[in-house]
């Protein structure tokens, strides 16, 4: 179909939709019901869902699902554990068991399903709490796409990604304990669609105090690991795997890839939830970089949230696209794209890789 053809399709469409007297029509009718009534759930869950987000970090700050994963309590108890008066605490539960976080049991209060599903994942819930930066970031959402990005609190957590060195651990910990956190479910999704047992030698550039490699470690007993990042990142990298009795199996080299050069001697090397954090300049130049590192035979893999994936666009588009458009830096690119970026840089051949779960992360692995 033409594009002249669709644009005529679609302004019959959305005058019909726009149409109360349609609306009203489709939500009586019992074929079109069902529609209708999924149709205005979404809109609303639109509308509200900047309520529904506030209402899963109630539960995350004040420690509600926490307290409940350990039996069924009453009101009354769980006010009193979460400093909250009773009210507060009917209508916080009232809140989240619409959301299915809780659930009632006769005359208390137990986990939800979804609920339950966020204890299982600990990144999930140290991102919605540092999702307050976001928050704050979004307030004025017009003002923030005005000013290009950037500019607030996000910015302010994320400096290192506009390559300014953040320093000592201290000031480091906040956002490498993030992403360490926030790593395994990913680390599961790019172990299970790749074969990492193939290579001797792996390289994971930017990441952070190696909460990805020591997932590897893990599942692959006989591969060499190194991780290439911040010096104060790396001690905390170190000091990680010294805890995990791992230490022999890691090797640590301290620099920035903004400026250089990447380390030799890797058959693969890994970007994890990496080059979307960085401008089209300088991901070309990474990815530049990292083609002149590796051996003729070497590959690179890369992993994280992806643009355009089919079922999954509201994470790669819209979340990520505010996400890092707050942060200052980067965006998040297609399949295609970063494989576009990839031939630019020379590499020969470049595809992406199925993953069980493309809203947490999609694969495309390079060959140099």
């Amino acid at each position: 179909m033409s594009a002249a053809m669709q644009g005529i399709r679609l302004a019959w469409r959305n005058r019909w939709l726009a149409s109360p007297r349609f609306q009203r029509f489709a939500a009586r009718c019992w074929l079109t019901r069902p529609i209708a009534r999924a149709r205005a759930r979404g809109l609303f869950d639109l509308v509200a869902g900047f309520v529904y987000s506030q209402t899963l970090a109630a539960c995350v700050a004040t420690g509600l699902l926490d307290r409940l994963a350990q039996g069924p309590l009453d009101c009354a108890a769980l006010a009193a554990q979460i400093d909250v008066p009773p009210e507060g605490t009917l209508r916080l539960l009232r809140a989240a068991a619409a959301l299915h976080l809780v659930e009632r049991l006769g005359d208390g209060w137990v986990l939800g399903s979804a609920g339950a599903a966020l204890r299982g994942n600990r990144g999930i819930a140290e991102m919605v709490a540092h999702h307050a930066l976001l928050y704050a970031d979004l307030a004025d959402p017009v003002a923030l796409l005005r000013r290009g990005g950037g500019g607030g609190a996000l910015a302010d957590y994320w400096r290192y990604a506009g390559g300014a060195d953040p320093g000592n651990a201290e000031s480091v910990a906040p956002y490498s304990k993030l992403m360490a956190a926030s790593q395994p479910l990913v680390a599961a999704q790019t172990l299970d669609a790749y074969r990492f047992a193939r290579h001797r030698r792996l390289l994971d550039i930017g990441g952070g105090e190696g909460g990805f490699l020591e997932s590897v470690a893990a599942r692959v007993p006989t591969l060499e690991l190194a991780l290439f990042d911040l010096p104060a990142v790396g001690d905390r990298a170190q000091a990680r795997f010294a805890a995990a009795g791992l230490e022999a199996r890691l090797t640590v080299h301290r620099g920035s890839f903004l400026s250089d050069p990447v380390p030799h001697g890797y058959d693969l090397i890994t970007l994890v939830r990496v080059l979307h954090d960085h401008d089209d300049a300088v991901a070309l130049a990474l990815l530049r970089a990292i083609h002149a590192a590796l051996p003729p035979a070497g590959r690179l893999l890369i992993a994280e949230p992806m643009a355009q994936t089919p079922g999954a666009e509201p994470a790669g588009d819209a979340y990520f696209g505010w996400y890092l458009l707050a942060m200052g830096s980067g965006r998040p690119r297609s399949a295609g794209e970063i494989c576009a970026m990839l031939a630019t840089a020379g590499f020969s051949r470049a595809r992406p890789l199925p993953t069980a779960l493309p809203i947490t992360c999609r694969v495309v692995i390079a060959d140099r």
